[in-house]
This record gives C-alpha cells, sequence and structure tokens, in this order.
C-alpha cells in the first residue's frame, strides 16, 4: 500500500511539475508576441505622427489610468519594446515567424510553444526572458550570433547575469577555435562534438590572483575555480560534472595528481584539465598525455571514450601548441583564461585614488 501511495505522489509531482513549466513556456511566449506587436505598433505610429520618444511617457502614464497597477510599461520598457521589434522585423526567421503568428491568431491557451514553433532556434527564442534578449540585442549585433547566445540561454539555463559574462567574454568568437588535436586522434563522430564542446577562453571573472610566484598562482587559481565550480561549470557547459580537484593517480607505486577531472555526459569521457598561470610551454603536452594514458587504463571504463586533455593557460601561441601535438596519440586542446585583474569602471570612480587613499591611511 505505502509503495503504491510513493508511486502515486512522484507521479502526480511529475506532471505538476511538468505543466507549470509548460505554462511557464506558454506565458514568456506570449509576453514576447505581445512585446513584439507593442513595439511594431509604437513604431509605426512614431513614423507615421512625427512623434519624439518623450510620447511614450504619455503612452504609459495614460495606460496606468486605464488599467491601475499595471507593472512592466513604463516609458523606458515600452522603448524597449520598439528596440525588441526593430531588431528581429527583417529576420526571415523571427520575424516573420512572429508577424505571421500574430496575423493568423493561431495562438491558443492549450497549446504548446513546441507546437506552435517546431524550428528549434523558434524554440529557443520563445523560451528565453525578455530581460535576456534585451541584453543580446543591445550588444550584439549578428542575427547569427544573437541566436548563439539565445541557444545557449535556453540549454544551459543562464541567468541573466551569467550571461552578461559570457556576453563580455564574445563567447561567440570562442567556439570552435580552439587548438587541438581531435581530429587526428578521435572517430569523426567524437571529434565533431569534442570540437563544439570547448572554447578557446573561458573567462573566470570569480578569481583573483596577487602578485606571487607561478607554482602558487596555480594553487591559489585552483582554489578559486573549486571554491567557485557552480561558476566555472556554467563557464564550460551543462554537459560536464565535477569529479574532484587533485586527482590521485598512482602508476607504479608513485602517486600523480590532476588538477581537475570532470566527466562530459555528451562526449562519454573523462576530461582533465591542468591549469597554468603563464605562457603554454610544449613540455606541458607530454605531461598531459601521460595523466590520458594513466586515466584510460587505470580509470575509464569499458563503455566510455578516450580521456580528453585541455591545459588551461594565460597565454598561448598557437602554431607553437600545433606543432607540440605532433606525434602525440591521445585528444588534447589549448585553451586560455581572464581574470578581472582591474575593479570596473564605476567602482573606480566610487574608491579614492592610490595617493588620496595613502593619505586617509596615515
Amino acid at each position: 500500500m505505502m509503495d503504491t501511495k510513493i508511486s502515486l505522489i512522484k507521479r502526480l509531482k511529475h506532471r505538476i511539475l511538468a505543466s507549470r513549466y509548460e505554462v511557464a513556456k506558454i506565458a514568456n511566449a506570449e509576453s514576447l508576441m505581445l512585446y513584439y506587436q507593442i513595439g511594431s505598433d509604437i513604431e509605426s505610429e512614431i513614423a507615421n505622427s512625427s512623434w519624439g520618444d518623450k510620447v511614450l511617457d504619455e503612452i504609459s502614464a495614460r495606460l496606468q489610468q486605464e488599467l491601475p497597477g499595471l507593472r512592466g510599461f513604463s516609458a523606458g520598457n515600452l522603448k524597449k519594446m520598439r528596440i525588441f521589434y526593430n531588431a528581429w522585423k527583417h529576420s526571415n526567421l523571427i520575424g516573420s515567424s512572429l508577424t505571421n503568428q500574430l496575423e493568423t491568431e493561431q495562438t491558443e491557451i492549450g497549446s504548446t510553444v513546441s507546437n506552435q514553433f517546431q524550428h528549434p532556434n523558434l524554440r529557443a527564442f520563445f523560451s528565453v526572458s525578455f530581460s535576456h534578449h534585451f541584453d543580446i540585442l543591445t550588444k550584439i549585433e549578428n542575427e547569427n550570433d544573437r541566436l548563439f547566445y539565445i541557444e545557449q540561454t535556453a540549454q544551459n539555463f543562464w541567468s541573466v547575469r551569467h550571461l552578461r559574462t559570457e556576453l563580455n567574454n564574445q563567447s561567440h568568437l570562442q567556439v570552435h577555435k580552439m587548438p587541438n588535436n581531435f581530429e587526428a586522434t578521435m572517430s569523426d563522430l567524437i571529434s565533431n562534438k569534442a570540437i563544439r564542446a570547448f572554447k578557446d577562453q573561458y573567462l573566470l571573472d570569480f578569481v583573483r590572483l596577487e602578485d606571487a610566484d607561478e607554482e602558487m598562482d596555480e594553487r591559489v587559481l585552483e582554489q578559486e575555480i573549486v571554491l567557485n565550480i557552480k561558476k566555472f561549470l556554467m563557464s564550460l557547459g551543462n554537459d560536464f560534472s565535477f569529479l574532484g580537484n587533485q586527482y590521485r593517480l598512482v602508476v607504479s607505486e608513485e602517486e600523480y595528481f590532476i588538477d581537475l577531472l570532470f566527466f562530459h555526459r555528451a562526449l562519454q569521457a573523462l576530461v582533465a584539465f591542468e591549469l597554468k598561470t603563464g605562457k603554454f610551454k610544449p613540455e606541458y603536452i607530454g605531461k598531459m598525455n601521460f595523466y590520458l594514458s594513466a586515466l584510460d587504463d587505470l580509470v575509464r571504463l569499458p563503455h566510455e571514450n578516450a580521456s580528453i586533455g585541455i591545459i588551461l593557460c594565460k597565454e598561448k601561441n598557437d602554431k607553437k601548441v600545433e606543432y607540440s601535438f605532433r606525434d602525440f596519440s591521445k585528444p588534447m586542446g589549448v585553451a586560455t583564461y581572464k581574470t578581472t585583474e582591474t575593479l570596473p569602471p564605476e567602482l573606480q570612480k566610487a574608491l579614492p585614488d592610490a595617493e588620496t587613499l595613502k593619505k586617509l591611511m596615515e
């Protein structure tokens, strides 16, 4: 009897959560279509009537009178809706789909977004909030690049704050660019997945490295990443699982330690990260090749693919990396990272300069 009740409760919980998720998707899609239509109406009226932007203050105030307690339709938000419309109105995929959807009035409360919009980019588009959209379209001009961030936001459930980090890092310029030997050491199917799984540069804005010797900085870098492992995983992508730091391997009764070890679900492979705070050096490749051989023999399960090694360093020369990969059989790549080494401008203005600070301390 108890097992039956538990089974029923689990089924009901699943149905409730699934229903709430579908309702949220529908609500978000309806909101985006509403904002697009409002942006279209405002753009048309301003163009035809030669109104200035200040008319939005009046429109917002009148809306508040007509609908007391209305939120989200300030003059600033109405301006954003106009920008949203203008950003997508000429898109063959997004703009035409939105316009057709609104003109034919096919949207029904009981239907799902996935049924309305079959194209993957459209499903991602309508699952991302307006706040995410606005940050993307105000910083990215190219439509394909905008769709990249929309898709990544939808797939990885990025918060607005994390999205801004990715935008600041120009992540769309980092994909498929990391120097690697995947094609020479892996099957076509796996190598293509691996190339898409890694970026050329990662923004570690949560890391603060003080002036110290290189070995000490590498330990600090590792500690900072481990302390902020959730942020690091979000930077890597949602298919990574963290297995541990200073992962111990024993070879011929001698201990070796991998800085960071992950597992990638889509690749079905262990991924070893070695952290370097200076420039890339060719000798790093030999050490990583050794680690990967040991992982494949001692840790990898029979159904898993060959382990992958990523050397994460401060700087690299791609030609040196290319030469270093030759004659090595294990799949490896070399990526760089950058940290937030200076305060943002708004904080710099808020703090006294060094000379003033010295006088205050005296």
